[in-house]
């Protein structure tokens, strides 16, 4: 399969886009994150915070500045993953991002 001149794919167009807009990092991860609570979805999530870690030095340089092996932070990130609170403070943190906590949309009665 030959690649066309000029062209990019979605994902390095989403990249290339988070490395340059913070606030648009940021506002994509809180979005995704929301999906960890759907197990069914949570996948999304985790492709998410790994998109966002290709934006911001690649999972290899991510990995070693969260002293994590960038094999465990592949895994931990992956469609099937289940990473730590560790792993995910550590990627978070190398980010310059933090896990935070709002309170839900509906009221409980």
């Amino acid at each position: 399969m030959r690649k066309l001149k000029g062209v990019v794919s979605h994902h390095d167009q989403e990249v290339i886009e988070l490395r340059a807009d913070r606030e648009l990092a940021v506002e994509y991860l809180k979005a995704a994150m929301e999906s960890l609570d759907n197990p069914d979805d949570r996948a999304a999530g985790l492709l998410a915070l790994r998109t966002v870690a290709e934006a911001y030095g690649g999972l290899a340089a991510v990995a070693a500045e969260a002293g994590i092996s960038r094999e465990s932070l592949y895994r931990a990130l992956s469609p099937k993953g289940n990473p730590t609170l560790k792993t995910l403070l550590a990627v978070l943190k190398t980010v310059g991002m933090r896990l935070s906590v709002e309170p839900e949309q509906h009221a409980h009665a």
